[in-house]
Formats: C-alpha cells, sequence, structure tokens
C-alpha cells in the first residue's frame, strides 16, 4: 500500500537512519581494521609468503599488507563520508556489497587469492568480506527496496 503522505512516519525514518547507520557501521570497522594492519602491536608478521610488503596478520586473525591496509583505510573514509546522506550511504552499501562479495569469490580462487600479488584475500579474510558483504547488500538493497514498495518514498537523490 503506498502512502500519498509525502512525509515518512516515525518508522520510516528509523527505517531510513539504520541504512545510514549501516555505512557509518562499515566505515568505522574498516577504518580501525585499516589502522590496525598499521599498528605494528595489532599486525604480527609471520615468515614465509609474503603477498607484498608489511605482510602480517591484523589481530592475529585476518592476513594483510599495506596495500589491504590502505585499501581499508579508503573504504573506511568513505563509509564515513557516505553516513552524511541517505543516497549517500544507499550507494555506499550496494558498491560495497557488490565489491566485497567479489573479493570473498576472489579469496576462494587458487589465482585470485592474492589479487595477483597485489593483497591478500584469503584465510579468514573471505568471511569477513561475505559477513559485511551480506550486511551491506542488506542494507543497500533489500531495505531501499522494501521502503520503496511499501511507502512509494524513494531513498535515492534522483527520484
Amino acid at each position: 500500500m503506498k502512502s500519498s503522505n509525502t512525509q515518512p512516519s516515525l518508522n520510516q525514518l528509523s527505517d531510513l537512519m539504520q541504512i545510514r547507520y549501516c555505512a557509518l557501521f562499515l566505515g568505522v570497522l574498516f577504518l580501525l581494521l585499516g589502522l590496525g594492519g598499521f599498528a605494528s602491536g595489532l599486525s604480527a608478521e609471520l615468515p614465509g609468503v609474503h603477498p607484498g610488503p608489511g605482510y602480517g596478520f591484523v589481530l592475529g586473525i585476518f592476513p594483510t599488507n599495506y596495500f589491504h591496509n590502505a585499501i581499508g583505510l579508503l573504504v573506511g573514509l568513505w563509509g564515513l563520508a557516505a553516513f552524511t546522506s541517505l543516497s549517500g550511504a544507499i550507494a555506499f552499501n550496494q558498491a560495497f556489497a557488490i565489491i566485497y562479495a567479489t573479493q570473498a569469490i576472489f579469496g576462494l580462487l587458487p589465482y585470485t587469492k592474492t589479487l595477483f600479488g597485489t593483497m591478500p584475500l584469503y584465510g579468514n579474510n573471505i568471511w569477513l568480506s561475505l559477513l559485511t558483504a551480506g550486511i551491506a547488500y542488506y542494507f543497500g538493497f533489500v531495505k531501499p527496496g522494501r521502503l520503496r514498495r511499501e511507502t512509494g518514498l524513494s531513498a535515492n537523490a534522483s527520484s
């Protein structure tokens, strides 16, 4: 049932804010992971195969290197910036879901698990990428679509 009222209800406002808070949560998470990779106390370097300079494990769990840490910082800053508007948060969540789902698939494949030698995508990075991509998918595609279908409200700036 579509509402002809252009003012969203309190529940609809809550749903709209959840979309924005998802971008904020993912932004803060990846900003912290990126910073943690650069912090020597949080990243343990291991001898052996090194996919790039600065290879180690953030919190002893997630394989990383300097390039991967830099990407985490950029994604984190993007998420923080996207939080400032609803359309930005939706675009961030949608792009994040697609990029990180692809990254998880690459982590499963032998030839792409280091993104052609640039950064490690394997190990625990796979489930982290899938989990965060799933969250972003829900708040980037499912929730905005449901709001539009149920209320007629558009969360996109162009509509």
